[in-house]
């Protein structure tokens, strides 16, 4: 694992599993990371893809916690994403996308991986910015995004199976084009349990 950074939003050190092509932590608190080209999270369920090499930034968090932020992407080549990160290994894991589908849209886009990947789009969005949100509720795990980071609207509920060790943070990837920068503002850090998961509030 690499030497990783401080953020003052976040009271654990971040540590690098894959490393940015480049990175800035601006005086405002946001975080920018570049993709490597060709670098991608993902499991085919068919076998067609195994792909492990995407940026991720990483912390252990509490028990029950939630960690947002906004999301802001320079989208280019299709799949290009903005991700928060939930991780245990290559075999178990979640994230949630600011995402560039093959029709040229910023989407939300989850996916859920336990042996293998359970991807879903979400809701197509008029410009590729959104706040985004990964919720831990001990056993389980919620997902939500927010166009002004108030109204939180629900993605997902789910499990991790071998869940002990989760790391959670920020990733960035790029499967089918030359890199991509992102950049995560207004982030924020809580060590309490999410009070109602359909609502997300």
């Amino acid at each position: 694992m690499n030497a990783g950074l401080q953020l003052d939003s976040i009271p654990a050190a971040l540590h690098w599993d894959v490393p940015a092509a480049g990175h800035m932590l601006h005086a405002d608190g946001s975080l920018q990371m570049t993709a490597p080209p060709r670098t991608d999270l993902f499991v085919d369920p068919r076998g067609m893809v195994d792909m492990t090499n995407s940026t991720r930034l990483l912390f252990q968090p509490d028990e029950h916690f939630t960690l947002s932020a906004h999301a802001r992407g320079d989208l280019v080549a299709t799949y290009d994403a903005a991700v928060l990160m939930l991780y245990v290994d290559d075999r178990h894991w979640a994230k949630l996308c600011l995402e560039l589908s093959p029709q040229g849209q910023p989407m939300i886009v989850s996916v859920v991986t336990n042996g293998v990947s359970d991807d879903c789009n979400s809701v197509v969005l008029d410009a590729a910015a959104a706040y985004l949100r990964v919720a831990g509720l001990g056993t389980a795990f919620a997902l939500h995004y927010s166009l002004d980071g108030a109204t939180w609207h629900f993605v997902r509920y789910f499990a991790l199976q071998h869940s002990a060790g989760l790391r959670a943070g920020f990733s960035v990837q790029s499967p089918t084009g030359d890199g991509c920068t992102v950049t995560f503002s207004s982030i924020q850090y809580a060590p309490h349990l999410l009070g109602d998961l359909r609502s997300g509030e």
